[in-house]
């Protein structure tokens, strides 16, 4: 019976990645900081035949994710961990995004993401087994002027993981890193510019579990979008800066 976690699955592409993995042979292992949404959830993969816990948790709370994911490990070993509880960074009006979102978008998409990805990692190394999915983005390759704090997270968390990938594996613990280009989400939708080749959670969540079985380093998507952001790392600034004009955006105010 396979056991697998995710965080960020209150909605959006966590949400749909418990979706599409709930089956009578499966039980998951849901995380996320509103407990009506993840209920939700958990009704909807129960319906399916999954057995399903759920935790109401900040991945931001380091010490409480240790435990949380010790406790749910010694309950039934964790196959599959996917860290992709995120928030978006940038500003209402467009402007620089503040201090106080900056570091809070680091802190959740990256400082949160090693609190879920590193114990999890020691959890798996222990038994010689396992796999991690680190959901980063697109932004990692081809950052966004109006997103800073977002594209560094983001490609910290690609460099990270990818450098993982290469040290664990000899150790039977497999390490992928999900780029998602533009996915229809509640936390896309606080997104107010061009959305190019903007695809459902639940396709993104196909995708995404694909690559994960294929043991891909990298699960790119959508493929021209991916091809285009790899090749944006490449260019000199002045056609890179000309390049992602295209992509401004803002962010609505948050409640």
């Amino acid at each position: 019976m396979p056991v697998i976690l995710i965080t960020g699955a209150s909605s959006g592409i966590g949400a749909a990645l418990a979706r599409h993995y709930a089956a009578p042979s499966v039980t998951l292992v849901l995380n996320a900081r509103d407990p009506v949404r993840l209920e939700a959830v958990a009704d909807a993969c129960r319906a399916k035949g999954a057995e399903v816990e759920i935790e109401r948790l900040d991945v931001r709370d380091r010490a409480g994710m240790r435990d949380f994911l010790r406790a749910a490990d010694a309950r039934h070993p964790l196959d599959l961990v996917i860290v992709n509880a995120a928030i978006n960074g940038g500003h209402p009006t467009g402007g620089i995004e503040t201090e106080e979102t900056a570091f809070e978008t680091v802190d959740i998409n990256l400082n949160g993401a090693l609190n879920v990805a590193l114990p999890a990692l020691t959890l798996m190394l222990a038994r010689g087994r396992g796999q991690i999915a680190l959901v980063s983005s697109l932004a990692a390759y081809a950052p966004l002027p109006d997103a800073p704090a977002y594209s560094g997270a983001k490609a910290a968390l690609l460099a990270h993981g990818l450098a993982l990938r290469d040290k664990v594996k000899p150790h039977g613990v497999r390490v992928n890193v999900v780029t998602p280009g533009y996915v229809r989400t509640p936390m896309g939708g606080d997104y107010k510019g061009w959305r190019p080749l903007e695809m459902s959670a639940d396709e993104a969540a196909i995708r995404i579990a694909r690559g994960l079985a294929r043991d891909l380093d990298v699960v790119a998507f959508p493929r021209r979008l991916a091809a285009a952001a790899r090749g944006a790392a490449l260019l000199p600034e002045r056609l890179r800066r000309i390049g992602m004009h295209g992509f401004r955006f803002q962010i609505r105010q948050r409640r």
